[in-house]
Formats: structure tokens, C-alpha cells, sequence
């Protein structure tokens, strides 16, 4: 099954209502720290395989990488293992950055 992406601007206007979705942020530690939305959770892809239990598999799950081939990765895992609202952030953080808050750090 293909992983649907979402692009920056329709995350924002989702991160506005209600039932928001849960931000997966699946790079390095040292990337996290540089630049991160606010709220999101990191889980590095090398541990995907071994912590996505931590996650909840009826909650909306929107994945962030830095340019989003990580995030596809992780995706597609996540869809493999029945997470069936899985998102992937289209361009990433670096998207994030560029048309949504540009205070974050680009790298």
C-alpha cells in the first residue's frame, strides 16, 4: 500500500484541531535537537523496528524526517504492522521550516 504524504501546510491547519495528529520525528538525536516541531516525539528509524509498540496503532501517526525518505521508510514499516492512519511529511522538517515556521533551523 502507498503512504499517503502530507504537505506542511495541510499538517499546520491538522495540528490546529482537535483530534491532532501524533508527530513521529525519526531522525538522529542531533538533528532532533537542532531543529524539531513542537510536540513530536523522537523515535530514530534504526529503532523503528524495536519501539514501535510505544506507539499507538489507532491514533493518526504523521512521520518527520529531515527531507522525507526516512519518514517514508518508517511509514511504510508502520503500515506493514497495521498502523493504518500513517502520513508521511512531504520534504520534511526542511519543508516545515520553509513554509510553515521559519524559526526552526535549516540543515
Amino acid at each position: 500500500m502507498a503512504v499517503i504524504q502530507i504537505e506542511a501546510t495541510d499538517l499546520l491547519v491538522r495540528l490546529g484541531e482537535k483530534d491532532s495528529p501524533f508527530l513521529l520525528d525519526v531522525r538522529e538525536p542531533h538533528e532532533f535537537e537542532y531543529a524539531q516541531i513542537e510536540g513530536s516525539q523522537l523515535i530514530p528509524l534504526n529503532q523503528i523496528p524495536l519501539r514501535f509498540n510505544e506507539l499507538d496503532p489507532l491514533k493518526e501517526v504523521v512521520v518527520i524526517c529531515h527531507h522525507g525518505i526516512r519518514s517514508q521508510q518508517a511509514a511504510f514499516f508502520l503500515d506493514h504492522h497495521g498502523f493504518k492512519r500513517v502520513l508521511n511529511l512531504a520534504g520534511g522538517i526542511d519543508a516545515w521550516s520553509r513554509e510553515c515556521d521559519p524559526t526552526i533551523k535549516r540543515y
